[in-house]
């Protein structure tokens, strides 16, 4: 897990940040406060591994907070104000995110972060997914329709790389897309031939064909890190027991 510190001197918008740490399974929040001179104690102390950090602060500027904390955490700057971005990047930061903050946006944000403070290191006993032949049968040719915002959207089967459940809504992650629908995970799965799609945890079902390797509990497919539950690990180690050579 990556622990998570939040510093902004506005409310509404640690709600907002908690919100979005609670939904990600790689994220623990340990802090939201509006006191810049807390949060640099708890950095100081190495009690967080990433903060978001506010720019326009009365007590500390989140640029004052970056340059006494000297790289003790890693930190992705969030404001209204784009002028601050050239001095965040040459501070090191991580990323920069404008206010209002959307969720998908905030969503590669993290994963960014994810890819530098736990790098995914190649190992001999890393197992490799060979994944089956796709053979002309219906999945080649299969979909399904979802209700988004505003349309009803096609969803070839053989398109989809990974679901992601987030509370009351799901997202569709393609090879070209994120498609988001009010749907809950247990009826997208009923949804889904067992054949090419798995559960892997109560977050995440993924397609078979789409993972690139699996290191001890955690899949990649593509850019993504997904985990696997320990609910879900048997079933799902047990199909890739089947594929192995």
């Amino acid at each position: 897990m990556i622990r998570c510190l939040v510093v902004d001197d506005e409310p509404l918008a640690l709600h907002i940040l908690e919100d979005y740490i609670s939904k990600m399974p790689f994220l623990q929040l340990v802090k939201a406060t509006t006191n810049p001179i807390e949060a640099l104690t708890m950095v100081q102390a190495a009690e967080a591994d990433l903060v978001f950090l506010d720019v326009q602060m009365p007590e500390l500027t989140g640029i004052q907070f970056l340059k006494i904390a000297n790289g003790k955490a890693k930190v992705i700057l969030t404001t209204a104000y784009p002028q601050y971005a050239l001095e965040g990047y040459e501070l090191d930061v991580v990323d920069y995110l404008l206010k209002p903050i959307a969720f998908d946006r905030f969503f590669k944000s993290v994963q960014k972060a994810q890819g530098i403070i736990q790098p995914v290191q190649a190992k001999p006993q890393q197992v490799v997914v060979q994944a089956e032949p796709v053979q002309q049968d219906d999945f080649s040719t299969d979909f399904i329709f979802v209700k988004t915002e505003h349309k009803i959207q096609k969803v070839y089967l053989h398109d989809i790389m990974f679901i992601e459940g987030l509370k009351d809504y799901i997202s569709i992650f393609t090879s070209a897309e994120r498609i988001i629908t009010l749907q809950g995970m247990k009826k997208m799965e009923d949804a889904l031939p067992e054949k090419h799609f798995v559960r892997v945890h109560k977050s995440y079902i993924v397609a078979l064909n789409k993972i690139d390797s699996i290191e001890r509990s955690r899949i990649q497919i593509g850019d993504k890190i997904i985990p696997v539950g320990d609910t879900y690990r048997d079933e799902f180690f047990r199909m890739i027991e089947n594929k192995n050579i």
